[in-house]
């Protein structure tokens, strides 16, 4: 994505950390989008406007791929002029091409192996076909992280998926004797903040050469693009030594976690399984955070395209709203689902009115627990007051009523699906409530994955 955004007239800017109280004046803007960017500049003269904005958009195109932001001084916008625009020469920004023993090294290693495992993040998005030949030739169990999702498909009986902090595949890893990771991160939510005992013998495929070894040490690091490296992997990789059985005890792994979690659940399991039956495969489902989206909508509901999995990479509430609006006008042909909370939708209320003026094909799902419940949950689980997590929400249905958003109240069980579907039958912007009170069985508590010290306990 190319952010653009603007910035006080340029004769202001460069105040050496002083400011004079410019109308819109931002200190230290660059820094800010330079934090949340992959790139991130200033248009400094009225002639480099062409040349900067192409600059962004070639890294934004360069791996490792993210947004780029680029600050525009509003004088600088009136006085820009196709015409005037100088001559530049774009930056060669090619990926790291995969070193040839590294390659052989891996392949040494993935032959010998008996129980194999793999791990992937969003780095190996464009490596579907690869990944599968891989996934395929070794018989292996395919973990992700939440960015990883759906790159193979989810009802496949080799994905485990995002569980890997589980009992059941603690106990996979345990006996694992070798991890192909690709293009993740390790985050710590999904290590426990960096305790899970993965495989002593790991090979990391990554595109950043910084992200080899960051977070467990590899055996073999290779730099280079999934796609491509892991191509020369496949045309490598002609003989293996998996146990006959392995394939078979991934799978059951598969089993046992979802069996797990949706008894964990309780009434939210068939939630779950409906907005699954309602929505079709290509349907996005955008999530906030919030328990029911942390809790089983990162894991359980089955995504079969990477593309149609989006929820907050940082983890910050709120945007859910605004994500699955985006993706709703980008896939109109298709229902759009949101999953938010009271509070978190409470942060961006106001994306309602955009959702009805916009007409998009787009059910918002809010589960109303009146307040914080994630929050809620750590006070109670870590023996910490109650504070500052009870909300007043509002009346959603006369909020649907003020917007002219169809709407829809479910209290206990057996009544989700029903009002789910006549939500997506609309065929445009819908409301459907859950009442988390009335959810039946009571799902079992949810509590972040974040670390507190004990000392402060």
């Amino acid at each position: 994505m190319l952010h653009v955004t603007g910035q006080i007239e340029s004769e202001y800017l460069g105040g050496g950390g002083s400011t004079r109280g410019v109308i819109h004046e931002v200190p230290k803007q660059l820094q800010m989008l330079d934090a949340v960017s992959g790139y991130a500049a200033t248009i400094n003269r009225a002639e480099d406007v062409e040349a900067d904005l192409e600059t962004a958009i070639a890294h934004i195109l360069a791996a490792p791929q993210g947004p780029a932001s680029v600050e525009w001084p509003s004088d600088l916008q009136y006085l820009a002029r196709p015409d005037d625009q100088r001559e530049y020469d774009l930056p060669t920004l090619e990926a790291p091409v995969p070193d040839s023993q590294e390659i052989a090294e891996a392949v040494t290693l993935l032959s010998a192996a008996k129980r194999p495992l793999l791990w992937v993040g969003g780095g190996a998005a464009g490596a579907k076909a690869e990944l599968t030949a891989v996934l395929r030739t070794l018989g292996a169990g395919l973990l992700t992280s939440n960015s990883g999702r759906a790159i193979v498909p989810e009802d496949d009986p080799l994905v485990i998926g995002n569980f890997a902090t589980t009992p059941e595949v603690a106990a996979l890893l345990a006996d694992a004797d070798l991890l192909l990771s690709i293009g993740t991160h390790f985050r710590s939510n999904e290590t426990k903040s960096y305790h899970l005992r993965l495989p002593e013998v790991q090979i990391q495929i990554d595109v950043d050469a910084a992200a080899i070894g960051r977070v467990y040490p590899a055996k073999v690091g290779i730099v280079g693009d999934a796609a491509a490296t892991l191509r020369a992997i496949n045309e490598s990789l002609t003989r293996t030594s998996v146990d006959p059985g392995w394939s078979s005890r991934v799978t059951d792994t598969r089993v046992a976690v979802r069996a797990a979690l949706t008894a964990y659940i309780g009434g939210y399991a068939e939630i779950c399984e409906a907005m699954r039956s309602v929505l079709p495969r290509e349907s996005v489902v955008a999530r906030d955070v919030t328990i029911p989206s942390s809790q089983w909508g990162n894991r359980l509901l089955p995504f079969y395209e990477r593309e149609t999995n989006i929820f907050p990479l940082g983890g910050g509430i709120g945007q859910g709203l605004a994500m699955g609006l985006g993706a709703a006008l980008g896939r109109p042909e298709v229902p759009t689902a949101v999953i938010a909370g009271d509070g978190g939708l409470a942060v961006h209320l106001g994306e309602l009115a955009s959702l009805a003026g916009s007409g998009a094909w787009c059910v918002v799902v809010i589960f109303n627990d009146g307040g914080y419940g994630v929050l809620r949950n750590m006070q109670a689980a870590n023996g910490f007051d109650r504070a500052g997590v009870d909300l007043f929400t509002p009346r959603f249905d006369l909020l649907a009523a003020a917007l002219d958003i169809p709407y829809a109240l479910v209290q206990g069980p057996g009544r989700f699906e029903d009002a789910f579907a006549d939500a997506v039958a609309t065929r445009g912007p819908a409301i459907v409530e859950v009442d988390v009170a009335a959810v039946e069985p009571r799902p079992g508590p949810f509590t972040p994955p974040v670390h507190i010290p004990v000392g402060n306990r």
